[in-house]
């Protein structure tokens, strides 16, 4: 075991502050990784405020981050994969059952048994998973990715949890070429499905509240933007859709992307609005419409998404911070401040 350098929130009402934390020493199979890039996902805030204690209670002192892409530095006797000097990547998950009917289907996302990278029961130290606003991590090789050299580091951080979010439900609906995709809010999951429409060749619709993201829409590739509060514009694209992403967190009206369904169409909720949303059983029985959910993806499908996104050069849109202006990224979260994910360069917590 040794003590690793971290920003962790003490309760729900303290800013993150500077700390150290244990990690343990690479067994055979394991994977140690100097964190030099960390996105912040909306869920840290959620998890570091304990604002998901109804289903997910935190537990302090919390250290959030799970979009970390970093350097090899150690790896123990048993790994094949990596070597030290590799940069490789962890997203939302650590470790699996590996036995489950899901893990045997790739779909370690959904292990009953699965650990989540924070905030989760850490088999090995005990406590809980501290995640990537940390100097360093060790995994399990099984759970340690690749990113393509060609990509900006900064960039690629978010794609293991806002990338995989929006790539995956693309991939299992058939989104491409010949397809109609909508993608509802221009966020730090909807700029990312925009992208991935446009790559994999659908004609690409955004939907925003916000006349003022039309021009940042069409240059992430959308083809086109409706302003969803424009009862005209809705109507036109009524019944013309085959895939609709919904990564709106707020509470919001899913009637109304429903009905914009063709026969057999789905809409996929990746967003998490905290109150549940009516949905009107008419909207769904004609046309055999479907209404859907989807959570991150497998370890085989993220590697899938970071190989695909360095054959298209896609990353995230980030503003990069240090780890001292982690309380204020959180504040502008909040507001919507940040186009599209904020980064955090871990070189600065050296300076701790």
């Amino acid at each position: 075991m040794y003590k690793t350098k971290a920003y962790s929130a003490a309760s729900a009402t303290s800013p993150l502050a500077s700390d150290k934390i244990n990690r343990r020493d690479p067994s055979e199979r394991d994977v140690q990784i100097e964190i030099l890039f960390c996105g912040v996902c909306h869920s840290d805030l959620h998890q570091a405020r304990n604002e998901w204690q109804s289903a997910i209670p935190t537990t302090y002192p919390c250290v959030p981050g799970h979009e970390i892409v970093g350097r090899v530095t150690k790896i123990g006797s048993a790994v094949t994969k990596y070597k030290p000097g590799d940069l490789a990547a962890v997203g939302c998950l650590v470790d699996s059952d590996g036995t489950c009917p899901q893990c045997k289907l790739d779909h370690e996302q959904f292990c009953p048994n699965a650990t989540f990278t924070y905030n989760a029961p850490d088999k090995h130290l005990g406590g809980v998973t501290y995640g990537g606003y940390s100097d360093s991590i060790v995994v399990n090789e099984r759970f340690v990715l690749r990113v393509p050299a060609n990509l900006d580091l900064a960039g690629a951080a978010p794609l293991l949890c806002a990338g995989i979010t929006t790539y995956s439900p693309m991939r299992h609906w058939g989104v491409g070429k010949g397809k109609k995709v909508g993608v509802v809010g221009l966020g730090g999951l909807g700029h990312m499905g925009v992208k991935f429409a446009h790559a994999f060749g659908a004609h690409t619709v955004v939907f925003t509240t916000s006349p003022n993201k039309k021009e940042d829409a069409l240059r992430l590739g959308a083809d086109e933007v409706v302003i969803s509060r424009n009862a005209d514009e809705m109507r036109k694209h009524a019944g013309s859709f085959d895939f609709i992403l919904d990564a709106v967190s707020a509470h919001h009206d899913i009637n109304a992307y429903i009905n914009l369904l063709r026969p057999d169409g789905t809409v996929t909720l990746v967003g998490a609005p905290e109150q549940p949303m009516p949905v009107s059983a008419f909207s769904l029985l004609m046309g055999r419409r479907s209404l859907s959910g989807s959570l991150i993806g497998g370890i085989a499908e993220t590697q899938e998404m970071l190989d695909f996104c360095g054959q298209h050069n896609i990353t995230s849109d980030v503003e990069v911070i240090p780890i001292q202006k982690i309380n204020e990224a959180y504040d502008r979260l909040l507001k919507s401040d940040v186009k599209y994910r904020f980064c955090i360069d871990m070189a600065s917590l050296k300076a701790e």
